[in-house]
């Protein structure tokens, strides 16, 4: 929950519908507003369209790959801030030079619990828009 009460909205990009549909029940049970995207390029559009508090988006998906999307996002200048979680099922993933030129400040290896992703929620999700602060 955001400082007035709102819940943090949060959006999932993974092409894993598996993983996706986990971390949307874990989220959900944690008091998140939960959106889904399947890939990268839907990704964008979610968080230009919905405005999240924080992004879960995974590293390796066809088209346009994790750090990609990252890149794209942080180049906005309305979203240049935006916290953005990398996943991967592969720990060796968040070694790829990409990461650091795209300053990946956290990541998750999947699979992940719902303790790990509503931590992070807690300690990096931007202010519900509307929250006083």
């Amino acid at each position: 929950m955001g400082a007035n009460g709102s819940p943090r909205r949060v959006l999932v990009i993974d092409d894993s519908h598996t993983v996706r549909r986990s971390a949307e029940i874990f989220l959900a049970q944690g008091g998140c507003e939960v959106l889904l995207a399947a890939d990268g390029f839907e990704g964008l559009a979610r968080v230009a369209d919905a405005r999240p508090d924080i992004v879960f988006c995974d590293i390796q998906m066809p088209r346009l790959d994790g750090w990609r999307t990252r890149a794209i996002v942080r180049r906005h200048p309305d979203f240049h801030d935006l916290p953005m979680v990398m996943l991967s099922a592969s720990d060796s993933a968040f070694e790829d030079p990409r990461g650091g030129e795209a300053g990946a400040p956290e990541h998750l290896v999947k699979p992940f619990t719902g303790e790990q992703l509503l931590d992070a929620v807690r300690r990096l999700a931007r202010a519900p828009a509307g929250a006083g602060g």
